[in-house]
């Protein structure tokens, strides 16, 4: 969501009161949150080989002759004009490439990564004549040799975490016999390491590839709808799984005694007891779900759409039903999640899922949803639309007698606009001009949209800026704010993340890419910082900022865009821009995490970005 007036901190006011009456009120106390597993201390993460890619020479490098490095005819670089090329000459001969590296203590990660390029005379197919030996200390990792020749480079990785904590040598040697050449070409060395408790990669973010089946029948205005629901998901991790947790998050817009959100007549497992303000509902399963095993659960649902042109809320007769369907928590190494639902901002991290949902509905009303949308005739005077949604993180919809107008962006992605009562026409239309611009430029910076069809609706009397959801936007007319929801899509839809722990990883990022949208440089953005105290910085999670309101917007889109701005500077246009393309194809459909991130950006620069992070108060 993008705050954009200072109705933000009266209706966060507003809605804290209603969660303290929702705790005071519900008829079965309220569990505590399972406590998470203490993480230890983490390190800085860092790229640790200096000039890696020899475009600064051969310094610090120590090569036994002049001329190892070097951009001489005969060979190519990996990437930039310089490269390391060890033998070649076709005689008995021995060529020595090495950098002393100190690896940080308390970085449980580090991995040396290089490139390589084999080129030989050689003509057997059986024997090793001329090797290369790649040594991390006295460790061999790998030999090669004239036997690995290949056409263009491949990039070779090893796990050296084992040495954290020590100063060794990364060295290449080639070794030659008496007659023809082998040439071994070596370029783009690094060594990454990351914090000192790994962060959770996706074998142990659990339950995974969830599939969700939904049915539902509306009202005759679509404010109630009543159902079924089922989850089928897998333990991913080799911890077994005991139960899981629904999230039943828009529970935080009543109270426990009168919930918008019930489930009941549970399947596959045994309710629990309501948490988190009843937005957690556990599940125990019948039997541990070890490691691949699968599992399905099911439910009766009833959703009761509250007044209020809200995410999740009726605005006269258009409803708007963000984050109304029951999702599955996420555990990670960290334990399970299960954050308090946030106003300020979003409390969201789940994993990429898909979706089948049919909504039943009067067919006077058009039902804007998530995914890609079939109309069929239902019973006399009703229509079922099925949405079906692959790798998203969570399903929206709308109902309501829409004004619908509709086209396509140059690069084939279908765009619909759904607009309230009082939109003019020329503003649908130029709403929907902006959604065209905006879904080809993010596609050809981040890579091409995924998810089908993209709807938009628009209503002015949204309290805040916009909301995002996978191909689905909630909206004032506002360019800036269309482009900025439409950026999320790859910022938190395809490239997740933890919202309530890190949302500048969202809101940072997609305000950065609506700058570059719009063609804005952030020229001397970071000039205006002015920090409220020594705790807040871009990273503070929504428990934070929830503590800290009227400072939410500023720091984490403000500051945190001009962060990446300043970043961008500092690499140069080029390498941020494939920075961020490669790592959003990295993460494609998984989760980023701070860490990664910074990890990534020290590999793309042989500039030390330690002093970068601490001033830009970017921390993990």
């Amino acid at each position: 969501m993008r705050p954009t007036t200072p109705h933000k901190a009266l209706a966060t006011s507003a809605f804290a009161l209603a969660a303290l009456a929702a705790a005071a009120l519900s008829a079965t106390p309220a569990a505590a949150a399972p406590p998470r597993a203490p993480v230890a201390a983490a390190c800085t993460p860092a790229q640790v080989v200096a000039n890696g890619g020899f475009e600064s020479g051969a310094s610090p490098w120590t090569q036994s002759q002049t001329g190892i490095v070097t951009n001489r005819a005969g060979q190519a670089a990996h990437s930039g004009t310089t490269f390391a090329w060890l033998n070649g000459v076709g005689r008995t001969h021995t060529d020595t490439l090495s950098q002393s590296v100190t690896i940080p203590s308390g970085c449980s990660t580090a991995t040396l990564s290089f490139w390589l390029h084999i080129d030989t005379a050689e003509t057997t197919a059986s024997t090793k004549y001329d090797k290369l030996t790649a040594k991390i200390g006295s460790t061999t990792l790998a030999t090669y040799s004239n036997l690995d020749k290949n056409t263009g480079y491949t990039q070779k990785s090893f796990d050296v975490s084992a040495f954290a904590g020590q100063t060794v040598n990364v060295a290449f040697t080639g070794t030659e016999d008496s007659s023809l050449q082998t040439s071994f070409v070596v370029d783009d060395v690094a060594l990454d390491t990351s914090a000192g408790t790994t962060p959770p990669g996706d074998s142990t973010r659990t339950p995974t590839a969830p599939s969700y089946t939904v049915n539902l029948s509306s009202n005759t205005s679509g404010t109630v709808w009543t159902g079924h629901e089922s989850a089928t998901f897998t333990n991913a991790s080799p911890t077994p799984l005991s139960e899981v947790y629904l999230r039943l998050w828009d529970n935080y817009h009543g109270t426990c005694s009168a919930m918008p959100i019930t489930v009941g007549n549970v399947t596959g497992g045994t309710a629990g007891a309501l948490s988190v303000a009843c937005t957690a509902l556990k599940i125990d399963l019948p039997a541990p779900l070890t490691q691949g095993q699968t599992a399905t659960i099911g439910f009766d649902l009833g959703i009761t759409v509250p007044s209020g042109a809200d995410r999740f809320g009726y605005d006269g007769a258009f409803s708007m039903l963000g984050n109304a369907l029951p999702v599955l928590a996420v555990r990670d190494g960290a334990g399970w999640h299960l954050d308090p639902y946030t106003n300020n901002g979003e409390s969201f991290y789940s994993l990429a899922s898909d979706f089948r949902v049919a909504l039943d509905h009067p067919s006077t009303l058009l039902v804007p949803a998530t995914g890609a949308s079939v109309d069929t005739p239902g019973t006399s005077g009703r229509t079922v639309t099925t949405a079906t949604a692959t790798k998203v993180r969570d399903f929206a919809w709308a109902a309501g007698p829409f004004s619908k107008i509709s086209g396509t962006s140059a690069a084939g992605t279908p765009i619909s606009i759904y607009s309230v009562s009082g939109i003019s026409s020329t503003d649908s239309q130029s709403m929907l001009t902006t959604a065209k611009s905006a879904v080809d430029a993010h596609s050809a910076r981040f890579g091409a949209y995924p998810y089908g069809e993209l709807d938009a609706v628009i209503d002015n009397n949204y309290w805040f800026g916009g909301m995002e959801y996978p191909g689905f936007v909630l909206d004032l007319v506002s360019t800036t704010a269309l482009t900025h929801e439409i950026g999320h899509q790859w910022w938190y839809g395809i490239v997740g993340d933890d919202e309530y722990a890190s949302p500048w990883l969202d809101e940072a990022f997609t305000d950065y890419a609506t700058d570059l949208a719009l063609n804005k440089t952030g020229a001397n953005c970071w000039n205006s910082v002015s920090w409220a105290s020594s705790a807040e910085k871009i990273t503070n999670s929504m428990g934070y900022w929830d503590a800290h309101s009227s400072r939410y917007s500023t720091v984490v889109y403000g500051y945190g865009k001009c962060a990446l701005h300043d970043l961008r500077r500092v690499l140069g246009d080029t390498a941020m821009a494939k920075l961020l393309k490669d790592y959003a194809t990295s993460h494609w459909y998984g989760v980023s995490t701070t860490a990664e991130f910074k990890a990534a950006a020290q590999a793309a620069t042989t500039t030390d970005l330690t002093s970068f992070w601490t001033q830009h108060r970017i921390d993990g």
